[in-house]
């Protein structure tokens, strides 16, 4: 089998897109399927066995993403047409979209998409000046116009699937979540990472990775940490990420005078650094209301990380009973409560990190790989009769 990725995300930019491309070539690759992938370039680059780099520019209101030039693309049709690929896989609806339906028309293949941003609460963080409502009907109205363009929708979670169809698409929706490499399941290193970042080792931590954008409700985790530390003074709240929202939350810090009790760490490094952040942590919490699935959810429960997170969206797939989770109710005080409670209690975290640790496992990267090649063969097949 021979597929054709394209995204106008990958690394070195981090997010859980690139993440979740990463996850399917790695376990797809081991099963013998051979996966190319097209992303953009950024800046200097070092060559990287199956990937092509296309030139790409600096994004508008959006530094950290480029975007890439579509002719480059298109004009590698004969080239690309030369390798036999059997099926094109777009994994995001920008450039990448329309370059991978070109193709795919031109080298008559099937194509599938997967849906992996809730772009209807996504859009109007980034595009300010213009209704918000307006900018969720156009969300609404492409997202049904690209998922019908396509043979098949991969989605991730079953939320995101009832919302497609609410938004009129027809055309098939597999659910296949990404899946949690068994690199993950690994314990890091608590110490070093406590030492390195200037946090004694008896102080109360929780911790939030993720891009730190304005969709990911990261205020929300601020103010109920603000609240949770009448209760536990010496709380330390880590938020380890990078994005557009880290200049309004570090002025919200400043007028919550949360600086002893928060801290942004920025990226960490997924190889070298991640597990240490996680085994860091006495739990994890999570506050966001727009998540196609919550994948950062599993990494932290794959590190036996008690979790504390609303249920919206695709999380709601993720948070079910014996997963490890206190689940509070959207509000302040609830969520803050159960911050105190999860803390104060070192048998509760105990016996929810174990039960986070064996739920994660359901999740394999292996099994999620299986199901992806079993979609891919059922269209290549459909496509040759």
């Amino acid at each position: 089998m021979n597929i054709l990725m394209i995204s106008d995300v990958y690394f070195p930019r981090v997010n859980g897109v690139s993440t979740s491309i990463e996850t399917f070539r790695n376990e797809l690759m081991q099963r013998d399927v051979k996966v190319t992938l097209i992303a953009p370039a950024y800046g200097k680059h070092k060559e990287e066995g199956g990937i092509s780099r296309i030139p790409s520019k600096m994004v508008m209101f959006d530094p950290e993403d480029r975007m890439m030039r579509y002719r480059s693309i298109t004009a590698m049709a004969d080239v690309l047409g030369n390798q036999k690929f059997d099926l094109i896989h777009i994994q995001t609806p920008f450039v990448a979209h329309y370059a991978g339906i070109a193709l795919a028309n031109e080298l008559k293949l099937p194509k599938i998409v997967t849906y992996h941003t809730f772009f209807e609460e996504y859009l109007y963080h980034y595009i300010p000046f213009l209704p918000a409502t307006w900018m969720r009907g156009l969300a609404r109205r492409f997202s049904r116009k690209q998922c019908n363009d396509v043979d098949a929708i991969v989605v991730p979670s079953s939320a995101m699937a009832e919302t497609l169809k609410a938004y009129g698409v027809e055309k098939p929706l597999h659910l296949i979540p990404t899946g949690i490499p068994e690199k993950m399941f690994s314990q890091g290193n608590r110490d070093v990472f406590r030492a390195r970042h200037g946090i004694s080792l008896e102080r109360p931590v929780l911790l939030f990775v993720g891009r730190v954008a304005f969709e990911k409700n990261i205020e929300f985790l601020l103010r109920a940490a603000d609240i949770a530390r009448k209760d536990i003074p010496d709380l330390m709240l880590v938020i380890a990420g990078e994005g557009p929202a880290k200049h309004s939350l570090e002025k919200l810090l400043k007028a919550l005078h949360l600086e002893q009790n928060a801290k942004m760490i920025g990226y960490m490094d997924r190889e070298k650094q991640l597990m240490d952040c996680y085994s860091a942590a006495d739990a994890f919490v999570f506050a966001s209301r727009t998540e196609t699935q919550g994948l950062v959810l599993l990494e932290a429960m794959a590190a036996g990380l008690p979790v504390v997170s609303t249920a919206f969206m695709g999380t709601r797939d993720i948070l079910k009973p014996d997963s490890g989770a206190l689940v509070p109710e959207d509000s302040l005080e609830s969520f803050a409560g159960q911050m105190v409670r999860v803390l104060a209690d070192s048998a509760l975290r105990r016996e929810l990190g174990r039960q986070a640790h064996s739920y994660a496992r359901q999740w394999s990267s292996g099994a999620m790989a299986e199901k992806m090649m079993n979609l891919y063969q059922e269209l290549i097949t459909k496509s040759s009769t």
